[in-house]
């Protein structure tokens, strides 16, 4: 009886497999729907618009290109330049240092650089989940480091972290 349950149940795993059934659904927990490839516009820095931030120079092009290893390293979706099924694009808004917490001494003690970027997201297969938010993370130094002996790594979390959010608020379906 054990192996009648067992054919049957592998029949019909094959017969949906053959049927062209496709799970769209992988270790990452995205669901990309019926969409098979994606664009990342890139991301114009406009930081110094927004008073007390600053332009860093490259931070627009590493950001567009950290935003595109996050979506092809956690999704099946090829990376295209034009006529995505998925499209993101937008503006970082704001890098800015500022002091954190303060000494005795009435001196800085810790500081944070903080980016924020606005995100547009179009899913040209499912448009009800388009979007448009504001993102943000920050890095916490030493006050007594300067921001460019601690830029890479502060870029590398800040990074990781907002692209990860915007993966998840565009294709993490939980």
């Amino acid at each position: 009886m054990k192996g009648i349950i067992r054919i049957s149940a592998l029949s019909f795993v094959l017969l949906l497999a053959s049927c062209g059934l496709r799970i769209n659904y992988n270790l990452s927990g995205a669901s990309v729907g019926t969409a098979e490839n994606f664009q990342v516009n890139f991301f114009q820095n406009l930081a110094d618009q927004t008073p007390g931030s600053v332009i860093e120079p490259g931070l627009d092009r590493d950001f567009t290109i950290g935003l595109q290893d996050v979506i092809l390293n956690q999704t099946s979706l090829s990376l295209t330049n034009s006529g995505g099924d998925l499209v993101y694009e937008g503006e970082i808004v704001e890098y800015r240092v500022q002091p954190m917490t303060a000494t005795s001494a009435q001196t800085a003690a810790q500081n944070r650089l903080k980016v924020t970027v606005n995100v547009r997201f179009f899913n040209k297969t499912k448009e009800d989940s388009d979007f448009e938010n504001r993102f943000s993370f920050f890095y916490d130094f030493p006050a007594n480091s300067l921001l460019e002996s601690v830029k890479s790594q502060a870029h590398e979390v800040i990074f990781e972290r907002l692209t990860q959010d915007i993966f998840n608020a565009s294709l993490a379906d939980w």
